[in-house]
């Protein structure tokens, strides 16, 4: 139940009135009931207005226990917006899509009035709305994400899947921030605070804590089923590989590998050399069990995974 300025609560300043107010006598009594009145109906409760709450899907997870997947009202003075009131419960913005306010598609500035029902609905992906207002920029063309320093082991994962991730284990947030500003990256984050901030526009808050179920909700909320290319990328530093002669790098080799290999790849950005080493089937392996578990993931049209290089 929402407060007063001063912390007290209605029932709190009703309770009072009435136990001071039978001190003494009838006309005591009586001058109590009328000051309460007064109070009640003049001033203090009728600066109180109400608005009625829902929160759909995901969203839910922000939410206290005792909210979650319900319909409940929130009491506010003077003319606070959507906005306020939704990161006031702890839900980040870039979290929401759509909010409608009596059925119509309002926008985070919209002033709540008493008596309005407000529903929060969380990202699209499959939806429609383009014709409601919608309340973050349109979808990134290119899907690219920059993660913060709790999601090393997310990066690996997502950096074997081909996923464009930035990545470093001392970025602030202030840096993550304006990464992901300058080359439009959705910021992955176990750190709600962060995507409070009012000049972040895409970003998603990462629910699962094991790496495997991380990679998993990644896949399934972007729905990336479609763009995973698996050891397309340096584990090490994000950039793409290409093909390599081995006549290019033989002398960067070991001379068992030299050996026993004949195709390399190499990583234009810090030059580490990848084939399909011992580690190969292993990371085979671990993703075919992550992409079977996503549901319905295919990678080509005869569902065969493709076998380019390993990291080492």
């Amino acid at each position: 139940m929402g407060r007063y300025f001063d912390g007290s609560t209605p029932s709190c300043q009703l309770k009072s009135i009435l136990r001071f107010g039978f001190r003494g006598g009838w006309a005591s009594r009586y001058q109590r009931v009328i000051d309460f009145k007064r109070m009640f109906f003049g001033g203090v409760a009728m600066s109180i207005r109400w608005a009625e709450f829902r929160f759909y899907e995901e969203l839910n997870d922000f939410l206290d226990p005792a909210r979650r997947k319900r319909s409940f009202w929130w009491r506010f003075k003077g003319r606070p917006t959507v906005k306020d009131v939704v990161e006031a419960l702890g839900v980040p913005h870039t979290e929401i899509d759509l909010v409608l306010a009596n059925g119509v598609s309002v926008g985070f500035q919209y002033p709540l009035v008493h008596g309005d029902r407000i529903a929060v609905y969380p990202v699209f992906e499959s939806l429609d709305i383009s014709a409601l207002i919608r309340l973050r920029p349109k979808p990134l063309r290119q899907i690219r994400f920059i993660l913060d320093v709790h999601l090393g082991k997310l990066t690996r994962l997502m950096r074997l899947m081909g996923m464009d991730s930035c990545y470093r284990n001392d970025f602030s947030d202030d840096e993550i921030i304006a990464i992901a500003k300058a080359d439009r990256r959705i910021i992955l984050t176990r750190d709600r605070d962060i995507l409070k901030h009012g000049s972040v526009t895409h970003g998603y808050w990462i629910r699962q804590t094991e790496p495997q179920g991380q990679i998993l909700e990644v896949i399934r909320r972007f729905d990336l089923k479609d763009q995973v290319r698996l050891f397309s990328r340096c584990m090490a530093c994000n950039t793409l590989l290409e093909a390599v002669a081995k006549e290019r790098v033989i002398q960067l080799l070991q001379p068992r590998t030299a050996k026993y290999y004949t195709q390399f790849w190499q990583c234009p950005g810090c030059q580490r050399i990848y084939w399909k080493g011992s580690h190969f089937e292993h990371l085979l392996q671990r993703s075919h069990a992550i992409l079977e578990l996503a549901k319905g993931l295919r990678l080509d049209q005869s569902g065969a995974l493709p076998s380019p290089p390993s990291g080492v």
